[in-house]
């Protein structure tokens, strides 16, 4: 059996790049293949793996350039990516993995974080939400030629698998595609721990995009002039520096990951206010013994106990509404709360990554035999 696994792109240190390498942990003979890898953009571990990327790593020289340019030619580097030798394919996406070449021979999963989210949400990009009326004009145009290529490719795999039950449903509503698995992404606990005492500071750890609402947790914080610690690139990072009006604010770049695992562990609380595909970062803050204030919906929802009556029996305090009010009552009501972080620890303890590759491993391979043989069956 010759198998290979496919990313959408590695130029990030994202959850999907975390997920990746857990992948490859299950399959440590399998070569990747993607339409970017940039080295110093994300984690140093694919350096030891064999990666086969395209042209278009030359032309995207970062992770804002990549994106900038996908639409025509981040497509067509997907599209020149020939799989037809394989027998097994794991794909790892949201979009770009789905657009390269297959054999009508070879089994195809789809471990599928969103559908893109370009064309099946396009409002999420502030780009798109707030263009003039000619740009808009531009953009649905090329949103409706997406997604119809973006449909017509997305039913080749032979099966779809989710992180969550809220992704499960997009990729049913979006590629009329049943998803046969869930299976919720892990963190390497061994890389996080308990501290004896916390630090008074809040903390973020994500990409600075709008759809985060990062902007959203400043002016709380800007208001209630609590420290705040956020981690993170991104393109609206110098908007958010230009908001920031308390000093207790600061922004932090280019954290390794024995920085980010102290980071965590002495923190009061991660704050988590976007709705999320899925969301690794509460894990993590939560494998280090810390609770999340996060907003009340997508894939958090499948990972956190949520405070009710007993603090010392949730891992969050969950807000229901994306705005000021719900975000600053969340945070006054954690700083009146004690939590227990061993069992937050212990919670975090169902995602732990030997878990979840053992569970990718036997899960692929027993699909890939029921495969086979079907087919002898028919020979």
């Amino acid at each position: 059996m010759k198998i290979a696994i496919i990313h959408d792109m590695i130029v990030d240190k994202g959850g999907a790049e975390r997920v990746l390498i857990y992948f490859h942990e299950a399959f440590p003979e399998a070569t990747i293949y993607t339409t970017a890898y940039l080295p110093s953009f994300s984690y140093p571990d694919f350096k030891n793996m064999k990666i086969k990327s395209t042209f278009y790593d030359r032309l995207a020289a970062d992770n804002i350039l990549y994106r900038k340019f996908y639409f025509p030619l981040g497509l067509l580097a997907s599209k020149s990516i020939d799989l037809r030798s394989y027998d097994l394919i794991l794909q790892s996406t949201t979009h770009g993995a789905k657009y390269a070449k297959y054999s009508k021979k070879s089994y195809i999963i789809s471990y599928c974080y969103t559908p893109f989210r370009l064309v099946w949400n396009p409002d999420s990009y502030i780009q798109v939400k707030n263009s003039n009326m000619i740009t808009k004009f531009a953009y649905n145009a090329v949103i409706k030629l997406l997604k119809k290529i973006d449909y017509n490719t997305a039913q080749r795999p032979d099966e779809y698998w989710a992180m969550t039950k809220e992704t499960s449903e997009r990729i049913s509503f979006s590629y009329n595609k049943k998803v046969t698995k869930i299976i919720n992404p892990p963190v390497d606990l061994d890389n996080y721990f308990i501290s004896p005492k916390t630090d008074n500071y809040y903390l973020i750890v994500s990409r600075l995009e709008a759809y985060k609402k990062i902007d959203l947790v400043i002016k709380v914080f800007n208001d209630l002039n609590l420290p705040l610690k956020i981690v993170g690139r991104g393109t609206q990072k110098e908007y958010l520096i230009s908001i920031s009006e308390s000093s207790k604010i600061e922004f932090l770049e280019n954290v390794d990951d024995k920085k980010l695992s102290e980071l965590y562990a002495n923190c009061k609380a991660l704050i988590f206010p976007q709705h999320e595909d899925y969301g690794i970062t509460p894990i993590e803050a939560n494998a280090s013994g810390r609770p999340v204030i996060g907003y009340n919906k997508g894939g958090i929802l499948d990972t956190v106990i949520p405070y009710t009556t007993d603090s010392k029996k949730c891992t969050a305090v969950l807000f229901d509404h994306q705005d000021y009010d719900s975000l600053i009552n969340a945070v006054k009501l954690s700083e009146s709360l004690e939590f227990d972080s061993y069992f937050i620890r212990k919670h975090a303890e169902k995602f732990d990554k030997r878990k979840f590759i053992n569970d990718i491993r036997s899960s692929v391979l027993r699909s890939y035999e029921a495969f086979v043989q079907m087919n002898n069956s028919y020979q």
